[in-house]
């Protein structure tokens, strides 16, 4: 079959699909309204999933080794600008990074893999995941076992991208690390209140958490190897009700991204080692609690460079590939690449004109739906001969 030609037949259905999920946008791990629309859908289409921890898995084929394909498909908590009419209503979700498109794309991968299931040389397993923006979809799927019965031997997953791109292009690492990890963390600072006017009774939280702010940055500027590419950011501080009060508790939450293991490692280790040293040294303490934990996004190169090597084998107009891609955003498919070989790539979701004027997670940004047969081909023409060149 060609899996390109099938998947335009099937683009208003895609484009439906897909339209559903942004306008019934949801975030975080319980996402009810999309867990039912793929259980009902990939039921329509013949296969039999089944929920897999808050999201939903269903397999195909006939034993061999075992392909995953994965979308996410959680929204971001935030208003849509966009002025596309299928926005959500409630104002407060919005799919401003293309997972909607993932979980299209994916259905009906999954649609056309069944119409040619007789055809399959092993196991394709789906793989619909819910929370990727909180870095929690991904460890829940797998505590509920979506990488066992069958056991997944490799992964395979597509993001799209908005922005200034044309269409066609596909963006790749074979050779390093594709995405960074990211370490969110809280420290609850403890310390004493008082009334401002008598700080000397007091263990201040505020001037400890500035002085964590500032012994924190230190480690970018002194401890990690400038061959490393680390971000530390403190995106919240939150202390005090009143000018002339000195509270009992400050809080500082923020990520450590980098693109290497074992710089994670150290700073990581060092962040809560500064964090609690600098509130001993003013007489106070202070919990650290770790948000998220995801590794940097390492793939396959073997399995990327074969995977892309099918995605030339389909007839896509303006199919360019651009290897090399790295980001310092974060992706928690790093979960699943740390166990399984994977590949990841980007699908360029952009517009040449001023409809590609912002970029993802901004609420006025807008996505070609033009990439929506390209991926759906990639993933099941990618699957199809995958299996057939690794019985």
């Amino acid at each position: 079959m060609n899996y390109y030609d099938r998947a335009m037949e099937l683009e208003d259905e895609i484009i439906e699909n897909r339209r559903y999920f942004h306008k019934n946008a949801e975030v975080g791990l319980n996402m009810p309204k999309a867990q039912a629309y793929v259980i009902e859908k990939l039921t329509e289409y013949g296969l039999q999933p089944q929920k897999c921890g808050h999201g939903v898995s269903a397999v195909l084929g006939h034993g061999g080794n075992v392909l995953l394909l994965r979308a996410d498909m959680d929204a971001l908590p935030m208003p849509e600008e966009s002025g596309e009419e299928f926005a959500c209503p409630t104002g407060m979700q919005n799919h401003a990074c293309g997972h909607d498109f993932h979980a299209a794309m994916l259905l009906t991968a999954a649609k056309m893999l069944k119409e040619n299931e007789e055809s399959l040389e092993g196991t394709v397993k789906f793989m619909f995941q819910p929370a990727e923006e909180t870095f929690e979809g991904s460890k829940d799927m797998i505590a509920a076992g979506i990488l066992e019965n069958p056991p997944v031997d490799a992964a395979l997953a597509y993001h799209v991208a908005a922005g200034k791109l044309p269409m066609g292009l596909y963006m790749y690492n074979d050779k390093d690390t594709m995405m960074f990890s990211v370490d969110g963390f809280k420290i609850t600072i403890h310390g004493k209140g008082s009334h401002g006017a008598y700080p000397q009774n007091s263990v201040d939280p505020i001037n400890i958490g500035v002085h964590i702010h500032l012994a924190l940055q230190e480690l970018i500027a002194r401890e990690s190897d400038p061959t490393h590419a680390c971000v530390l950011t403190i995106g919240q501080f939150q202390a005090g009700a009143a000018a002339n009060i000195i509270p009992d508790v400050a809080v500082l939450q923020g990520t450590i991204r980098t693109n290497k293991r074992e710089a994670r490692e150290l700073l990581v280790r060092r962040m809560k080692e500064t964090a609690q040293k600098t509130a001993e040294v003013f007489g106070g303490s202070v919990d650290i609690e770790m948000i998220s934990e995801v590794p940097p996004l390492i793939c396959d190169p073997e399995l990327t460079k074969e995977m892309v090597g099918y995605m030339k084998e389909l007839p896509i107009p303006g199919m360019t590939g651009c290897p090399g891609t790295s980001s310092s955003a974060s992706e928690d498919f790093a979960v699943i690449a740390e166990k399984v070989p994977s590949a990841f790539m980007y699908l360029s979701a952009g517009y040449m004109d001023e409809r590609g004027a912002y970029g993802p997670h901004n609420p006025k940004v807008q996505f070609n739906e033009d990439v929506c047969p390209i991926g759906a081909a990639c993933l099941a023409h990618c699957a199809v001969q995958w299996l057939r060149h690794n019985k």
